[in-house]
Protein backbone atom coordinates (compact mmCIF):
# COMPACT_ATOMS: atom_id res chain seq x y z
CA UNK A 1 0.00 0.00 0.00
CA UNK A 2 1.36 3.57 -0.87
CA UNK A 3 0.91 6.82 0.84
CA UNK A 4 -1.81 7.54 -1.96
CA UNK A 5 -5.38 6.57 -1.88
CA UNK A 6 -6.33 4.55 -4.76
CA UNK A 7 -8.55 7.53 -5.87
CA UNK A 8 -5.78 10.24 -5.36
CA UNK A 9 -3.21 7.66 -7.39
CA UNK A 10 -6.02 7.83 -10.26
CA UNK A 11 -6.05 11.07 -10.09
CA UNK A 12 -2.53 11.43 -10.47
CA UNK A 13 -1.96 8.98 -13.42
CA UNK A 14 -5.27 9.66 -15.29
CA UNK A 15 -4.85 13.33 -16.90
CA UNK A 16 -0.86 12.24 -17.84
CA UNK A 17 -2.64 9.14 -19.75
CA UNK A 18 -5.09 11.03 -21.36
CA UNK A 19 -2.26 13.30 -22.47
CA UNK A 20 -0.37 10.62 -23.92
CA UNK A 21 -3.31 9.52 -25.80
CA UNK A 22 -3.65 12.82 -27.42
CA UNK A 23 0.08 13.07 -27.69
CA UNK A 24 -0.06 9.47 -29.30
CA UNK A 25 -2.95 10.19 -31.68
CA UNK A 26 -1.01 13.71 -33.41
CA UNK A 27 2.24 11.55 -33.73
CA UNK A 28 0.67 8.58 -35.21
CA UNK A 29 -1.71 10.16 -37.79
CA UNK A 30 0.04 13.52 -38.23
CA UNK A 31 3.73 12.38 -38.26
CA UNK A 32 3.94 8.34 -39.22
CA UNK A 33 0.82 8.28 -41.33
CA UNK A 34 1.30 11.80 -42.80
CA UNK A 35 -3.14 12.27 -42.05
CA UNK A 36 -4.83 15.33 -40.46
CA UNK A 37 -5.59 13.60 -36.85
CA UNK A 38 -9.54 12.91 -36.83
CA UNK A 39 -11.80 15.83 -35.73
CA UNK A 40 -9.25 18.06 -36.37
CA UNK A 41 -10.15 20.69 -39.48
CA UNK A 42 -13.70 22.36 -38.75
CA UNK A 43 -14.93 25.03 -40.99
CA UNK A 44 -14.79 28.73 -39.67
CA UNK A 45 -18.61 28.50 -38.87
CA UNK A 46 -17.89 26.14 -36.13
CA UNK A 47 -15.48 28.21 -34.83
CA UNK A 48 -15.38 28.59 -30.96
CA UNK A 49 -13.79 32.08 -31.38
CA UNK A 50 -14.26 34.87 -34.08
CA UNK A 51 -11.55 34.59 -36.36
CA UNK A 52 -9.97 31.32 -35.13
CA UNK A 53 -10.68 28.42 -36.94
CA UNK A 54 -10.33 24.62 -35.63
CA UNK A 55 -7.43 23.34 -37.79
CA UNK A 56 -4.70 21.13 -36.87
CA UNK A 57 -2.39 20.93 -39.61
CA UNK A 58 -2.31 24.62 -39.81
CA UNK A 59 -0.61 24.21 -36.21
CA UNK A 60 1.07 21.17 -36.58
CA UNK A 61 2.96 22.34 -39.45
CA UNK A 62 3.99 25.64 -37.94
CA UNK A 63 7.66 26.37 -37.13
CA UNK A 64 6.06 26.70 -33.64
CA UNK A 65 4.95 22.81 -33.75
CA UNK A 66 8.60 22.03 -33.21
CA UNK A 67 11.88 23.05 -30.37
CA UNK A 68 15.42 21.74 -32.10
CA UNK A 69 13.30 19.86 -34.98
CA UNK A 70 11.82 17.82 -32.13
CA UNK A 71 7.68 17.99 -32.39
CA UNK A 72 6.35 19.31 -29.03
CA UNK A 73 4.03 16.13 -29.38
CA UNK A 74 7.23 14.14 -28.73
CA UNK A 75 8.04 16.68 -25.53
CA UNK A 76 4.75 16.36 -24.31
CA UNK A 77 4.83 12.65 -24.57
CA UNK A 78 8.18 12.77 -22.62
CA UNK A 79 6.31 15.21 -19.97
CA UNK A 80 3.15 13.16 -19.37
CA UNK A 81 5.62 9.94 -18.68
CA UNK A 82 7.97 11.42 -16.21
CA UNK A 83 4.37 13.17 -14.51
CA UNK A 84 3.34 9.35 -14.13
CA UNK A 85 6.87 7.82 -12.97
CA UNK A 86 7.53 10.78 -10.08
CA UNK A 87 3.47 10.50 -8.95
CA UNK A 88 4.18 6.37 -8.62
CA UNK A 89 7.50 7.11 -6.93
CA UNK A 90 5.61 9.51 -4.35
CA UNK A 91 3.37 6.89 -3.61
CA UNK A 92 5.89 4.31 -3.27
CA UNK A 93 8.75 5.99 -1.00
CA UNK A 94 9.84 6.90 2.48
CA UNK A 95 8.43 10.03 4.35
CA UNK A 96 11.72 11.71 4.02
CA UNK A 97 12.34 11.22 0.13
CA UNK A 98 8.34 11.57 -0.57
CA UNK A 99 8.29 14.86 0.91
CA UNK A 100 11.08 16.17 -1.72
CA UNK A 101 9.39 14.18 -4.66
CA UNK A 102 6.11 15.93 -4.38
CA UNK A 103 7.83 19.31 -4.16
CA UNK A 104 9.62 18.22 -7.33
CA UNK A 105 6.21 17.62 -8.78
CA UNK A 106 4.59 20.07 -8.27
CA UNK A 107 7.61 22.45 -9.55
CA UNK A 108 7.49 19.69 -12.60
CA UNK A 109 3.71 20.10 -12.89
CA UNK A 110 3.55 23.76 -12.72
CA UNK A 111 6.40 23.96 -15.51
CA UNK A 112 3.78 22.69 -17.70
CA UNK A 113 1.26 24.91 -16.92
CA UNK A 114 3.55 27.69 -17.17
CA UNK A 115 4.52 26.82 -20.91
CA UNK A 116 0.33 26.90 -21.84
CA UNK A 117 0.32 30.70 -21.87
CA UNK A 118 2.75 30.90 -24.61
CA UNK A 119 0.85 28.04 -26.52
CA UNK A 120 -2.34 29.22 -26.57
CA UNK A 121 -0.99 33.09 -27.70
CA UNK A 122 0.75 30.98 -30.86
CA UNK A 123 -2.60 29.60 -31.50
CA UNK A 124 -4.83 32.09 -31.19
CA UNK A 125 -2.80 35.09 -31.88
CA UNK A 126 -0.29 33.95 -34.46
CA UNK A 127 -1.77 30.73 -36.01
CA UNK A 128 -5.81 32.13 -36.08
CA UNK A 129 -6.26 28.23 -35.15
CA UNK A 130 -6.72 25.67 -32.62
CA UNK A 131 -5.39 22.29 -32.41
CA UNK A 132 -8.04 20.01 -30.97
CA UNK A 133 -5.66 17.27 -29.49
CA UNK A 134 -3.00 20.15 -28.21
CA UNK A 135 -6.17 21.92 -26.26
CA UNK A 136 -7.09 18.34 -25.19
CA UNK A 137 -2.83 18.23 -23.37
CA UNK A 138 -3.28 21.70 -22.36
CA UNK A 139 -6.61 20.95 -20.47
CA UNK A 140 -4.73 17.88 -19.17
CA UNK A 141 -2.37 20.00 -18.31
CA UNK A 142 -4.07 22.54 -15.81
CA UNK A 143 -6.20 19.23 -14.22
CA UNK A 144 -2.59 18.08 -12.85
CA UNK A 145 -1.46 21.01 -11.79
CA UNK A 146 -5.00 21.75 -9.79
CA UNK A 147 -4.97 17.86 -8.88
CA UNK A 148 -1.61 18.42 -7.56
CA UNK A 149 -1.96 22.03 -5.85
CA UNK A 150 -5.47 20.29 -3.99
CA UNK A 151 -3.33 17.26 -2.77
CA UNK A 152 -0.91 19.35 -1.15
CA UNK A 153 -2.90 21.65 0.36
CA UNK A 154 -4.65 18.55 2.05
CA UNK A 155 -1.22 16.89 2.66
CA UNK A 156 -0.02 19.91 4.58
CA UNK A 157 -2.60 20.34 6.66
CA UNK A 158 -3.24 16.74 7.79
CA UNK A 159 0.52 17.08 9.15
CA UNK A 160 -0.05 20.00 10.34
CA UNK A 161 -2.51 18.77 12.60
CA UNK A 162 -0.59 15.54 13.32
CA UNK A 163 2.31 18.07 14.28
CA UNK A 164 -0.07 19.88 16.60
CA UNK A 165 -2.08 17.15 17.92
CA UNK A 166 1.84 15.62 19.15
CA UNK A 167 1.99 18.73 20.92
Amino acid sequence: MGRLTPKWLGLFIAFSVVGIFSSGVVLYTYYYLHNAPPLCTLNGESSPFPGVTVNCIRVLSSPYAEVADVPLDVLAVFWFIINIVMAIAYDRSRERVADRLLRILMYWRFLGLAIIPYLLYVEFAILHALCLYCTIMHSMIIADFIVITVYAYFNHRAKAKSVAAVD
